[in-house]
């Protein structure tokens, strides 16, 4: 599933994202593209579990 966070500005957000995602799901895989303020996750999860723990973090983000 592919993830739009327009707040992820930096590394350290897309850590702070990636260790959120790993919290929830520690087998889940994250790759990001920073300069499209995107994520891709693999995961069991399903995404509106991944989005609720994201915006608990200031990270909202949106299904694409």
């Amino acid at each position: 599933m592919k993830f739009s966070i327009p707040n992820m500005t930096c590394g350290g957000c897309v850590r702070g994202v990636t260790a959120t995602i790993q919290d929830l799901d520690p087998q889940a895989t994250v790759s990001a593209d920073l300069s499209n303020k995107t994520i891709e996750v693999t995961s069991i999860l399903e995404a509106n579990h991944i989005q609720q723990a994201l915006k608990a973090d200031d990270f909202p983000a949106t299904l694409v």
